[in-house]
């Protein structure tokens, strides 16, 4: 069975409902999609007013410094989804990360869709990108993987943690205002929910507008931003 998250839903020109002309998303993921796949880490313990942060499609050479100079303003951690090409392309950017005492997770090497490959390329995909990333975290492009694709990856590497996410903030989309993208995230976060952004050209006008103001804002409301932990602690790249 697909597994198939109801997001990033892709606009169809002949549509015959509004709905589905445009790029549509739940800010917030409802209780019964977060039950019927209790394999993937949907949100953290909910004890503390913490949040998680997390960056996909990274790292980018002007973006993610950005994003990094914002997380250290505010004594903030984030976790950052990393693409193995793009590690390839950037590999001080990634040093950054890590030197920065953030999270690294895995985005496959080239931004794979699982839906459109089979398993075992899909597995592949994650094993490669894991030689550069060297990280027990996982989260899937698109969050479009098979039922079989996540139960492989957890026979081969029973360590993984699917990473999922309980806010999305939209901010690929780009005929959303970013002070909307901004307000749509303020409105549904809660303690211990994992909310996803990109470090990507797509993304940067919604999310340069917003994560500043997310990060004064909540702050401000007492609440912090962690790093999800990987089980992989030490990394060759940061000395």
């Amino acid at each position: 069975m697909t597994f198939i998250p109801p997001h990033y839903l892709k606009a169809k020109k002949n549509a015959m409902f509004s709905f589905f002309r445009k790029d549509h998303f739940l800010v917030k993921t409802p209780w019964w999609l977060k039950k019927l796949f209790p394999g993937c880490l949907w949100d953290m313990p909910k004890k503390d007013k913490t949040l998680y942060l997390t960056f996909d499609d990274g790292p980018h050479p002007t973006i993610t410094p950005f994003i990094l100079e914002q997380l250290q303003k505010h004594n903030a951690k984030a976790t950052f989804f990393c693409i193995g090409d793009n590690v390839i392309k950037y590999p001080e950017v990634f040093r950054q990360i890590l030197a920065a005492g953030h999270s690294v997770g895995n985005h496959t090497q080239h931004h794979i869709n699982g839906w459109k490959v089979e398993d075992d390329q899909y597995i592949s995909e994650i094993e490669e990108a894991d030689t550069y990333i060297l990280s027990s975290l996982f989260r899937p492009p698109y969050g479009r993987m098979k039922r079989t694709q996540l139960r492989k990856l957890k026979e081969k590497h029973p360590e993984t943690k699917v990473v999922m996410w309980n806010v999305l903030a939209g901010d690929w989309v780009q005929d959303l205002h970013p002070e909307k993208c901004f307000r749509r995230v303020k409105k549904h976060v809660s303690r211990g929910d994992i909310i996803v952004f990109h470090d990507s050209e797509k993304a940067w006008d919604r999310m340069s507008y917003a994560v500043p103001l997310l990060l004064d804002e909540l702050s401000q409301k007492g609440y912090r931003f962690e790093r999800i932990k990987s089980e992989k602690t030490r990394h060759p790249l940061v000395h």
